[in-house]
């Protein structure tokens, strides 16, 4: 089993910037993707970005230039650095992890981007 810990959400003004981080513990031997996934409230969840084992990455279009994942295998641990933040930014924000074709899951961070 692996558990996720997800940490630095928050609020923030648009514009300004928040780093999230998801760290992964438990039976961990081979992780192959991280990621990020969030959902807004009325809307259905999206994948944000992903990055994979060999450094690959994905991004929704709508943070591409704004958004970087990264990952530390060493700690386990996927990061989101969110630059230039939008009131549409605004919504919880899940870690993802895929390992032996498993799934597992955060509980969800919280960002909000408001004045």
């Amino acid at each position: 089993q692996v558990q996720l810990e997800e940490s630095g959400g928050g609020l923030v003004q648009p514009g300004g910037s928040l780093r999230l981080s998801c760290a992964a513990s438990g039976s961990i031997f081979n992780i192959y993707g991280m990621g990020w996934y969030r959902q807004a409230p009325g809307k259905q969840q999206e994948l944000v970005a992903s990055i994979n084992s060999g450094g690959l990455t994905n991004y929704v279009n709508s943070v591409k230039g704004r958004f970087t994942v990264s990952r530390d295998n060493a700690k386990n641990t996927v990061y989101l650095e969110m630059n230039s933040l939008k009131p549409e930014d605004t919504a919880v924000y899940y870690c993802n992890v895929i390992q032996s074709g498993r799934v597992y899951w955060g509980q969800g961070i919280r960002v909000t981007v408001s004045s």
